[in-house]
Parts: C-alpha cells; sequence; structure tokens
C-alpha cells in the first residue's frame, strides 16, 4: 500500500537531524534548545510529592483549576490582562500542542494564513495539513524587523490568521511596542485571529520588556497565546504548556484539545502550581539567562563570527560571512563532522531556504560546554 501524503514534502525537522548527527561524532550540541543543566530540585521534589500524594488520574480537560488560578493571576499581574481561570485557559502537552491546536481549530481549507521567516518549523505544515495557505513574509537578517507595509499589502479577504512569535525564534529579537500597535491597527475591524507564540517571554535582555499580544485590549480578544513551562524552567522533556484567549476562541480550541490529547500530565499541574507560588522563580529568569549570554558572547569575541547580541529567547545568531562561502546548511554538517560543534543552519527557516550565511547557537548550556564550544569557534 502506498498512502497519498497530506504532508508530501516535509521531511525530518532539522532539530531532530542534527542532534543525531552530534550524537553519531559526539559532538558538542548547540543545535536543539534544550538545556544540558537540572532543573531545580525544589520543582523535581514537589512533582514526587505530588505522585506519591496520588496525584495521578486524569487530570480536568482544562487542567487542574489551581494552576489555572496561578496562571490567570500572573498573566494579569504582568501584562494588565483579565483573564479568567474558567474562561480563557487551557493547559497544554507543550507550546507546539497548543499551536497545532489553535491552528487545527481555526484554519479551513483557502484560508490564509500569514507567517513571518524566518519561523518556527511546526507553524507551516499544520497550516498546510488543514488546506491553509501560507502566506510568508520574510524578515532580513541580521535585524529581523517586520516591515507592517508589506503586511497590509499581504492582508486578503482570505485572511484568516496571523502568527507571530516574539521574543523570537531563531533570530532572538524582541517586537517592539510600536509593533504591536501595528498589528493592532491592521487587525482592528476585522475577522483575523492572531496567534502569539510567547513561549519564551521570561527570557528577555537589556532591560527590554516583554511586549506581549495581552497587553493590548484590541488584540486580546482576537488572539491566542501560547506558553511553556518546558523553556521557562528548563524542563523542555515534560512538554508541558498552555494557551490563553478570549471566551470565544476558547470555546472553539477546547473542541479539538478534547480530542487532541483530552488532558495532560496531572502530577507535573500540581507541581507547577506550587512552584509558581514564589514569583522569583520566573522573575529572575533574564538575569539568569543573559548571564549566559554575556559569558559566551565574552567568550567568542574575537572570533570571525559576526553577532548581535539576542535580544531574547536563549538562542544567537551569528554570521559566518569572514570565514567560508559555503551554504550554511553545508557549514554546520562540516562543523559537526570536523570540528565536533552541531550548530543549526537558519536557512532552513527561511522563506524559499533563502541563506544569509547565518548559523543559530544555543546558549542553554553549562559555563563548562560553552567554554568548550569557544575554543572550537575561535580557532575557525
Amino acid at each position: 500500500m502506498t498512502p497519498i501524503s497530506k504532508l508530501p514534502n516535509l521531511g525530518t525537522t532539522i532539530f531532530t537531524s542534527m542532534s543525531k548527527l552530534a550524537q553519531e561524532h559526539r559532538a558538542i550540541n548547540l543545535s536543539q534548545g534544550f538545556p544540558d543543566f537540572s532543573p531545580d530540585k525544589n520543582l523535581l521534589a514537589l512533582v514526587t510529592d505530588a505522585i506519591k500524594n496520588d496525584k495521578n488520574p486524569y487530570a480536568p480537560l482544562k487542567g487542574i483549576p489551581k494552576l489555572r488560578e496561578t496562571l490567570c493571576k500572573k498573566l494579569n499581574t504582568l501584562y494588565g490582562s483579565q483573564y479568567q481561570a474558567e474562561d480563557n485557559i487551557c493547559i497544554t502537552a507543550g507550546a507546539t500542542q497548543a499551536i497545532f491546536t489553535a491552528i487545527s481549530a481555526f484554519v479551513k481549507q483557502d484560508d490564509e494564513v500569514i507567517v513571518f521567516k524566518p519561523a518556527y518549523d511546526c507553524y507551516e505544515p499544520a497550516i498546510e495539513l488543514y488546506g491553509g495557505k501560507p502566506v510568508l513574509i520574510e524578515m532580513g537578517a541580521p535585524q529581523y524587523n517586520i516591515d507592517w507595509d508589506e503586511v497590509a499589502s499581504r492582508i486578503s479577504k482570505k485572511t484568516k490568521m496571523i502568527i507571530i512569535n516574539t521574543p523570537h525564534n531563531p533570530s532572538g529579537t524582541v517586537l517592539k511596542k510600536s509593533d504591536l500597535e501595528k498589528l493592532e491597527e491592521l487587525t482592528t475591524n476585522t475577522d483575523i485571529i492572531v496567534l502569539s507564540d510567547e513561549v519564551y517571554e521570561h527570557l528577555i535582555f537589556d532591560g527590554k520588556q516583554h511586549q506581549s499580544v495581552a497587553r493590548f485590549s484590541n488584540l486580546r480578544e482576537r488572539s491566542l497565546i501560547t506558553y511553556s513551562f518546558g523553556k521557562t524552567f528548563h524542563v523542555t522533556g515534560w512538554k508541558m504548556g498552555y494557551c490563553v484567549a478570549s471566551k470565544n476562541l476558547m470555546k472553539e480550541f477546547l473542541k479539538v484539545h478534547q480530542y487532541n490529547v483530552f488532558c495532560v500530565n496531572h502530577p507535573f499541574q500540581v507541581a507547577l502550581n506550587e512552584y509558581l507560588q514564589k514569583e522569583e522563580n520566573y522573575l529572575q529568569l533574564p538575569d539568569f539567562y543573559q548571564k549566559k549570554r554575556d559569558f559566551f558572547l565574552r567568550l567568542i569575541k574575537n572570533s570571525k563570527f559576526e553577532f548581535t547580541p539576542c535580544e531574547g529567547t536563549y538562542f544567537q545568531t551569528m554570521s559566518f560571512k569572514n570565514i567560508t562561502s559555503e551554504k550554511d546548511t553545508d557549514f554546520a554538517i562540516r562543523l559537526i563532522k570536523e570540528h565536533q560543534l552541531a550548530t543549526i543552519p537558519v536557512s532552513v527557516f527561511q522563506k524559499n531556504n533563502n541563506d544569509e550565511h547565518m548559523l543559530r547557537f544555543c546558549f542553554a548550556k553549562k559555563e563548562e560546554t560553552l567554554e568548550k564550544a569557544a575554543k572550537i569557534i575561535n580557532l575557525l
């Protein structure tokens, strides 16, 4: 039997490919976005307690009420929103599931969805799976700014959704207040839904403020926002996240969620609720990761790579144009095989795989890991 593929042009993700190569060649892995250090022992102890206290049956569809209440309080305090636990929030099996569920709940055949490139690679396949058409708008290196005049020109009667991501993966840039105001202006008095990927909300540096769509009342009413516990608390393997949305949008989101995963890990929810009671557990994260960024960049400041310090996330993009004229995919593979260092070529996230000779490095690593990587980088 030869099935007809709904995604005939989709192969293995770049993250899987590069991590596999890194394992085969025993390379230092700065490619895939996961920490190589342990999470807080207090959080792990809370999970153990929840399991021992038999918090192991199914959780409620939307997530346990206490966690939803805690998260709404957190969001409302940080962003001046007015989310309510009963109507506006759902705990999900990671942010990727939340993104997929949001797209599947609203995108129909021939709907258009605006995606800014480079973009995290889960957006477009989900759009195409439901018959939608990704409308790709490219942001050029190294600033990766959005041209809002181009956005305005690409909006049509078929535009169902606009997807934004801030802080941005892979570039590490963040949207400014003026960007969100322009998005609000373009979508007001339309039926366009905004899907905002904000999984790195607490990883933002140099005193900048995260401009969540939750801060803007007109955007908030038409938006679904996705978040990640895994990215926030160094537990990416837990695949825990959540989605917030206006009541009408959340109603449709839940219709898909209930048959997608129904509910997610109960003891983890109990533990995360307790852990979130101490605000410092997330408010100290900008300083924690900025120190890692600055440490890494100091180590490689005399290398041949060109870079501007990232504004957020735990990714740093760097130009290698002073090193080689190779395609970024070829150079990334050669770095693994010949120098035992794994990175991500940025062209895989770009429109038509546009190659601007940029690599993405993950600095969510121990200092000793970053020091070893820096030695290799400085010799290139």
